[in-house]
């Protein structure tokens, strides 16, 4: 798993569910007229969308705080509040959502048009009506309703890319970028490398295409966050094949074999599977070497570590061709995978585990009350009219402690707990 990222960090509160009313119709021979209290409306939920037309997360640099609309409250004759608008944040396709507390991953939306509820808004309070009884004729009170959940999210983008340009700067990725797409990245002679990435999608002879990135900035110590090391690898995530290009000519003092140990060092202290991703070595500056023994000792050496070498020359675009080639050739036998691991992903078991701490329990009327923003969250997963959801939420209350808690602050069975607003008996 890879290290804690940055990424553009925004706060994101759902709407408030509404609060019940307190009414009474007006007719005789009945206590108060009847209660006709309505219910409040649900709150907005906050919904992120993955759209093509965007390209980065700029926007989120600058507006931080992002809320839906509450929903309205109950009003009498039992009439119901509004429920409170969605609120939709449109990012670009690539993006993953991560849970700020935890660094646990709750979406990465992959493709166009994929939406996610990241934040569900507080249910509506219930009326007065809901609280007839036979014996209680006049209810006078309702129930509030329950917040909308608030937290923190850091948005990061990985490029979805299916061929990743890797190497140190200055080796000629960008013009190998330029010769096989229509991409016109800049191209100067410097040792420093472009700040963000260049893709371009490249046409075959037999109408086969993939999409190619010159990924930017990796120099040794870029898996520790030296320089773009962060925002450079974490783009190589998604890439199915790394094309790791090598000035083979040393014309700037450079040595070809370690070079290459470098890079890839670089990659498996940052994720381990990046070193199990399909990489195509490639010699570039064929044209500067004069000495081709020097190409040929090196071949030999990493295709004793199981690669495939191609030599190339960006001037003369000697070996472009069978380069592609071959990439088109592998992409056709790798499927496409998660890039993340279950243990990565986002549960509401596992932020109530992560989050036991802000979990209070208050003793009100003989009643024990259990509140704790991650719990709320997990109660909203709940279906109460199944069996098997409500043994599950029961093990994650177990699991998490807070039976534990329970016991410790004197509870007996057949007391009541309260977890906002659901009731239940307790019994060990």
């Amino acid at each position: 798993m890879s290290p804690t990222q940055t990424g553009s960090k925004i706060t994101i509160k759902a709407g408030d569910g509404g609060n019940g009313c307190v009414a009474f119709r007006r007719e005789i021979y009945v206590p108060d007229g009847g209660p006709a209290g309505g219910d409040g409306g649900n709150g907005g939920n906050i919904i992120f969308k993955a759209d093509n037309n965007l390209r980065t997360l700029l926007d989120f640099k600058y507006k931080k705080k992002y809320e839906a609309e509450n929903g309205q409250d109950g009003k009498g004759s039992n009439m119901y509040g509004k429920n409170g608008e969605d609120l939709i944040i449109k990012v670009p396709v690539g993006t993953v959502i991560r849970d700020t507390d935890t660094n646990l991953v709750i979406a990465d939306l992959r493709k166009n048009g994929q939406e996610v509820i990241v934040a569900h808004g507080g249910h509506g309070g219930k009326g007065n009506s809901h609280f007839k009884t036979s014996v209680r004729q006049a209810p006078s009170f309702a129930k509030s309703g329950t917040k909308g959940q608030q937290f923190e999210v850091n948005l990061e983008l990985k490029l979805l890319a299916d061929v990743g340009l890797i190497g140190f700067p200055n080796v000629g990725k960008s013009t190998f970028l330029s010769i096989v797409t229509k991409a016109t990245p800049k191209i100067a002679n410097y040792h420093f490398t472009t700040l963000t990435p260049n893709l371009g999608v490249a046409s075959l002879k037999n109408g086969d295409s993939f999409v190619i990135a010159d990924i930017p900035g990796l120099i040794e110590g870029a898996s520790q966050g030296v320089g773009l090391g962060f925002d450079f690898l974490r783009h190589v995530q998604r890439t199915k094949i790394l094309i790791h290009i090598i000035d083979i000519s040393g014309c700037e003092g450079r040595e070809p074999l370690e070079d290459f140990e470098k890079i890839n060092k670089e990659l498996e202290e940052f994720d381990e599977k990046l070193s199990r991703k399909k990489q195509i070595v490639v010699a570039n500056k064929m044209d500067l070497l004069f000495d081709k023994s020097i190409y040929e000792e090196f071949k030999d050496e990493i295709e004793s570590r199981g690669y495939k070498v191609f030599a190339m020359s960006t001037a003369t675009v000697q070996g472009v061709e069978d380069i592609l080639n071959y990439c088109s050739q592998l992409l056709s036998q790798i499927e496409e995978e998660d890039i993340f691991d279950d243990e990565e992903y986002y549960t509401d078991e596992k932020a109530v585990k992560k989050s036991t701490d802000d979990i209070k329990i208050i003793k009100e009327k003989g009643i024990y009350k259990i509140e704790g923003d991650k719990l709320e969250r997990l109660l909203y997963s709940v279906n109460f009219n199944d069996l098997e959801s409500m043994r599950h939420f029961q093990s994650v209350l177990e699991n998490t402690g807070i039976f534990d808690m329970l016991r410790k602050d004197g509870i007996q069975d057949g007391d009541t707990v309260s977890i906002y607003g659901f009731e239940f008996e307790f019994y060990d």
